[in-house]
């Protein structure tokens, strides 16, 4: 059923789908990156809005401080240690 000739177009389709499968999931990973960086940057401007509402000037001084990505997930951290469980969440 399965001749020399088959056996020979299997190793070739296995070594080309071996070479192409990286490159194709490499593409497909920077197209999503694409795609999500607007979608952080919007999500990271909201959790800086609600920061400011919520943060006491100690907060504020650590945003100014530290910078923003670190003053937020400290201020996350002790919302959670604040607040009952299941009622902290970030979103």
């Amino acid at each position: 059923m399965w001749g020399a000739a088959d056996a020979g177009t299997t190793a070739a389709m296995v070594v080309l789908l071996a070479l192409f499968f990286p490159a194709v999931l490499l593409g497909l990973m920077l197209a999503m990156e694409r795609v999500e960086a607007p979608l952080r940057a919007q999500a990271v401007g909201e959790r800086v809005a609600e920061y400011l509402d919520k943060a006491r000037p100690e907060d504020v001084e650590a945003l100014v401080r530290e910078g923003a990505a670190r003053a937020l997930d400290r201020h996350w951290r002790r919302s959670r240690r604040r607040a009952p469980r299941g009622l902290a969440t970030r979103s």
